[in-house]
C-alpha cells in the first residue's frame, strides 16, 4: 500500500480484519467477547488469506507457471480465495464442492471465472465421487496444474501462524485468555494457535466442532467412536483428519449442533448487526459453552469466518429455516420483513 492508501491491487486488502467487541449476546456473561471479523476480506472470508498464500508459494517454487490451472476441493471460500488470486495473476480455476454448499458460493466462483463441479453429499472420504477424490483426479490429468490441497498443504498453516496470528495478538495487546475457532482444515485453529501459545502458554485454543464430526473423537479417544454424521453447517468439521490439524495443539473441544449454530446466526446480525455465515455462530456457542465452565472473567476471541451474503438462502431464508426447524412456522405468519408490491403496501397509507 502506498502512502496515500492506495492499494496497488485487491490482492493488498487481504488481512488486517477487525477485532470488534460483542455486546448484547453476551452481556448476562463474567467474560468479554471479541469477533475476529473475516468478511472484511475482499473475498468475504478468512480463505483469502490461504488462497493468496498457497499461490505465492507455489509461484516461488516454480510449481505453478503463467497460464496454468489452480484446482481444490472447496467448501467455497477457498474457492474464493484462490479465483480473487488467480484472476489478478492470470490463472484459470477449477473447484469441487460437495452438493450440499450454498448456491450463493457456487454463483460466486462461477463470477469469477471458475469452474464449479458438484460432487454428492455423505461419501466417504476415499470414495472415487468425494470432493477430495474427484479434484485430486482432475489435477493429475490437467497439464501444468497446481492442486493446492488446502488440507494437508503448510503454506495454510503458515500463513495463519506467521501473519493471522501476530496480527490478531497485536490487536488484542496480547490480552487473550482463549482462543475459538472451527476447524475445516485445521489452518486456522492450529496455526494461530501454535503463535498465541509461543506468546503466553496459558492461552487456551479451543475446537468449535459440529455434531456429526469426527474431530472430537480423535482429541479425546485417538480413533473414532460415533461414524461421521450429516450437518448443514457448511466449512468446519471433518469426516477425515486434515495434515494441518495439529490437535496437540488444541486444548479441548465442543460439540454443538445444527440448530444452535443457525439459531445463533440470527441473533448475530439482530443483536451485534454482524451478517455472518452459520460457522461463526457455531464458533460463539462453543466460546459460550467453554466460557460457562471457567471460574475467572476472561477474554475470549472467536473467529468469524465469513459473510452470511453467502447463505441467503439458508441462514437467512425464513422457509429454510422453518424446513429445517430451526425456526418456528409461527415466524411465517408474522414476518414483518417480506416483500411485497408497491402497490400493495401503499393500500396502508393515505
Amino acid at each position: 500500500m502506498s502512502a496515500l492508501g492506495i492499494s496497488s491491487d485487491i490482492l493488498k486488502t487481504i488481512g488486517n480484519t477487525p477485532l470488534i467487541k460483542l455486546n448484547k449476546i453476551t452481556k448476562d456473561s463474567p467474560h468479554q467477547f471479541f469477533a475476529k471479523v473475516e468478511y472484511f476480506n475482499p473475498g468475504g472470508s478468512i480463505k483469502d488469506r490461504i488462497g493468496l498464500a498457497m499461490i505465492e508459494a507455489a509461484e516461488k517454487r516454480g510449481i505453478l507457471k503463467p497460464g496454468g490451472t489452480i484446482v481444490e476441493a472447496t467448501a467455497g471460500n477457498t474457492g474464493m480465495g484462490l479465483a480473487l488470486a488467480a484472476l489478478v495473476k492470470g490463472y484459470k480455476c477449477i473447484f469441487v464442492l460437495p452438493a450440499k454448499m450454498s448456491g450463493e458460493k457456487r454463483a460466486m466462483l462461477r463470477a469469477y471465472g471458475s469452474r464449479v463441479i458438484i460432487t454428492p453429499n455423505g461419501v466417504e472420504p476415499e470414495d472415487p465421487m468425494s470432493h477430495y477424490s474427484v479434484a485430486k483426479r482432475i489435477a493429475e490429468q490437467t497439464e501444468n496444474c497446481l492442486y493446492t490441497n488446502q488440507y494437508h498443504n503448510a503454506d495454510n498453516f503458515d500463513v495463519h501462524y506467521q501473519v493471522t496470528g501476530p496480527e490478531l495478538w497485536n490487536q488484542a495487546k496480547g490480552e487473550i485468555d482463549v482462543f475459538v475457532a472451527g476447524v475445516g482444515t485445521g489452518g486456522t485453529l492450529s496455526g494461530v494457535g501454535k503463535y498465541l501459545k509461543e506468546k503466553n502458554p496459558n492461552v487456551k485454543i479451543i475446537c468449535a466442532d459440529p455434531i456429526g464430526s469426527i474431530l472430537a473423537d480423535l482429541y479425546n479417544h485417538g480413533k473414532v467412536v460415533d461414524p461421521p454424521g450429516a450437518y448443514k453447517v457448511e466449512g468446519v468439521g471433518e469426516d477425515m483428519l486434515p495434515g494441518n490439524c495439529h490437535l496437540k495443539v488444541y486444548d479441548g473441544f465442543e460439540k454443538i449442533n445444527d440448530h444452535e449454530a443457525f439459531t445463533m446466526t440470527r441473533r448475530l446480525v439482530e443483536e451485534e448487526a454482524l451478517c455472518v455465515g452459520p460457522s461463526s455462530g457455531l464458533i460463539l456457542v462453543g466460546a459460550m459453552k467453554y466460557a460457562a465452565k471457567l471460574t475467572k472473567p476472561s477474554k475470549i476471541v472467536v473467529v468469524m469466518p465469513d459473510s452470511g451474503k453467502a447463505y441467503m438462502s439458508k441462514a437467512f431464508n425464513d422457509q429454510w429455516m422453518v424446513e429445517n426447524g430451526f425456526l418456528n412456522p409461527e415466524i411465517l405468519k408474522q414476518a414483518f420483513n417480506v416483500e411485497v408490491a408497491a402497490a400493495e403496501e401503499l393500500k396502508k397509507y393515505k
